[in-house]
């Protein structure tokens, strides 16, 4: 059987990213158990690395190996983000994961980076009944400059760089740096993994 037969048909939204409503019981609830899970790392001490640990292995979908987050720090959900090993987040890290937020291995977000995968309708009369969110996905090697916002949809491939202060609308490929409000690749890098592995 298909792992998705078995799951919720809101979960099922929020991962593929079609409409749900934010106000459901269920939405309520999930919402609720991340806001405790968030405060209490909001309040933790630096030396508590235990249980900053075991907050992060309750709060994520995953939290790989050697990863760091630095609080504070906020989300909707928790269990749509899907953290890489020896990924750095730094403090005021915002992630509004109502669909599937993936970040890959050996990245580093700055401070103040905004990710956002929810979204609403324009139209007044259904952005009054439904929210809409889509998957956001960051490659392995990539780097956030401080207060970007990476909106919903978008895709960042492996080794990018986000200057600062950018506003990312749409998809940016591996191996670039890109910057500006709407962010705009201005140059290509090397791609020295390919190397490694030839």
């Amino acid at each position: 059987m298909n792992p998705s037969e078995k799951m919720p048909e809101e979960i099922l939204r929020r991962i593929y990213g079609v409409h749900f409503s934010s106000q459901s019981e269920e939405a309520l609830q999930k919402r609720l158990r991340t806001q405790q899970l968030v405060q209490q790392l909001n309040l933790s001490f630096p030396e508590e690395y235990e249980k900053r640990e075991k907050i992060f292995q309750n709060l994520f979908g995953h939290f790989g190996k050697d990863a760091h987050l630095e609080p504070p720090f906020h989300c909707d959900c928790g269990e749509n983000i899907f953290i890489g090993d020896k990924t750095f987040l730094n403090f005021n890290v915002t992630i509004l994961d109502s669909a599937e937020v993936r970040i890959g291995n050996n990245c580093w977000i700055a401070p103040n980076v905004q990710i956002y995968a929810a979204t609403h309708p324009t139209d007044y009369l259904e952005r009054r009944k439904i929210c809409l969110a889509k998957p956001i996905t960051i490659g392995n090697d990539v780097w956030i400059g401080g207060g970007s916002i990476i909106l919903p949809g978008v895709q960042i491939g492996d080794g990018a760089v986000i200057g600062a202060g950018s506003v990312v609308t749409h998809d940016i490929p591996a191996f670039c740096i890109a910057f500006g409000n709407p962010c705009k690749v201005h140059r290509h890098l090397e791609n020295k993994v390919d190397k490694e592995n030839s």
